[in-house]
């Protein structure tokens, strides 16, 4: 039996640090995904985001907030601090959602500040109440890997960081359209979106945390299974949908589809029938090809489809779990949802709010239209000359310095 037990907690350890490994490399897809989404002269500035957002949520987590949502680091039927690796790489996550939102016109040290509020107070609390044994937890809440408690808190401080920022300059015209911002490179933003779904499986077979028996590792089997089908069943989903609407295949539309089925399988990839996880990623693609415009209605301006992919599917993966699951209340997983959104909300719009009115939370004009990669940090990611861009030479003055700006659109 002690052998057994020793056995059982290598695999149970094994499994929440290769797990871990897998989500962090989701950072990577982040990364990758939001650079290609935004313009070329903003590059540079969401990849230090991306990496700063990190660095800041792990430290955070370490400090206060692991504590704030479990108690201390201890082991169980598995390494504590292998737990500690597995719990840490998910709030990356959360905050990693909230860069693409408020991308290309954030000032980079606010943005910093809403991190550290966000993974060291505002994620641990409400993680308390659900994966830590609170209240919700009690009530009968489901979210196996976290379609609300990770993905839809990220969404929910993104809103509120968007709401408060405003939207790109030119971005909307006086009746309300939309205008065409080019994203710098759709191959980078291909290459993210699969990197994140390769570490989804990650995300979600680790969350069965236990690795021990047969039934576990079938229970993961099944779990990435469900993972995988949903991703396809909201990328085709996208494809029609924008084939049928638009008379095109939208990329962009496509690459967020897949994410949205992913997102929205996470609340509960561990229950359905392969066909019925096919449903609901196909539902969570659907919502989000809908999603995008509705907030271009509502000038919330997101430039990378974060508020579709995370928080509407998220929505959507959490109500799921309601309807098709047996042992699963509709109406627990509704006072879930508005609990923990109405918290996470209001908290960040409290953050939000209280940097916007101390030390501001947008960048001036021109540097907005200059560029954060010139403006903020004096690298531009790509080497920009007059064979390689939209060349409109204009010279402006940027820490009282003159640079020659092409200004990539």
């Amino acid at each position: 039996m002690e052998n057994y037990n020793d056995i059982a907690y290598i695999l149970n350890t094994f499994l929440l640090l290769f797990s871990g490994c897998l989500v962090m490399l989701m950072a990577a897809g982040f990364a990758m995904l939001e650079s290609g989404l935004v313009r070329s002269k903003n590059t540079t500035a969401i990849l230090t985001k991306n990496i700063g957002l990190y660095s800041l949520a792990c430290v955070c987590f370490y400090i206060i907030g692991y504590q704030l949502m479990y108690g201390s680091i201890s082991d169980g039927d598995h390494s504590g601090m292998a737990d500690f690796f597995f719990q840490v790489v998910f709030v990356a996550t959360a905050a990693s959602i909230v860069s693409g939102t408020i991308a290309e016109r954030a000032k980079f040290w606010p943005f910093m500040c809403v991190v550290l509020v966000l993974t060291a107070f505002i994620y641990p609390l409400q993680g308390a109440w659900t994966w830590g044994g609170g209240w919700l937890s009690e009530m009968g809440f489901s979210d196996f890997a976290g379609s609300t408690i990770v993905h839809s808190v990220g969404g929910w401080c993104a809103l509120a960081g968007a709401i408060l920022l405003g939207s790109r300059a030119g971005r909307y015209n006086e009746d309300g359209k939309p205008n065409m911002m080019s994203p710098a490179n759709l191959p980078l933003a291909t290459l993210g979106t699969f990197i994140l779904w390769f570490g989804w499986f990650g995300f979600n077979g680790g969350s069965q945390l236990a690795m021990g028996t047969k039934a576990d590792v079938n229970a993961i089997a099944t779990v990435i299974a469900n993972t995988n089908i949903a991703a396809c069943a909201g990328a085709l989903m996208a494809m029609a949908m924008t084939y049928i609407f638009y008379k095109r295949i939208d990329l962009t539309m496509v690459l967020n589809g897949a994410l949205a089925g992913l997102v929205s399988i996470t609340a509960g990839p561990d229950y359905p029938t392969m066909w019925l996880a096919c449903v609901i990623g196909l539902i969570g693609g659907a919502l989000c090809v809908y999603a995008v415009p509705l907030w271009d209605k509502l000038k919330i301006d997101d430039p990378v489809g974060a508020l579709s992919v995370h928080l509407v599917a998220g929505i959507w993966g959490t109500l799921a779990v309601g309807i098709f699951k047996e042992d699963a209340s509709i109406v627990t997983q509704l006072y879930g949802i508005a609990g923990i959104g109405s918290f996470v909300l209001v908290s960040s719009f409290i953050v939000w709010g209280a940097l916007k009115y101390t030390v501001g939370i947008r960048v001036s004009e021109e540097q907005e239209e200059s560029g954060l990669d010139f403006e903020e940090f004096g690298t531009p990611a790509y080497s920009l000359s007059k064979t390689s861009a939209v060349w409109k030479g204009e010279v402006v003055a940027a820490r009282g310095k003159l640079l020659t700006t092409a200004i990539v659109n």
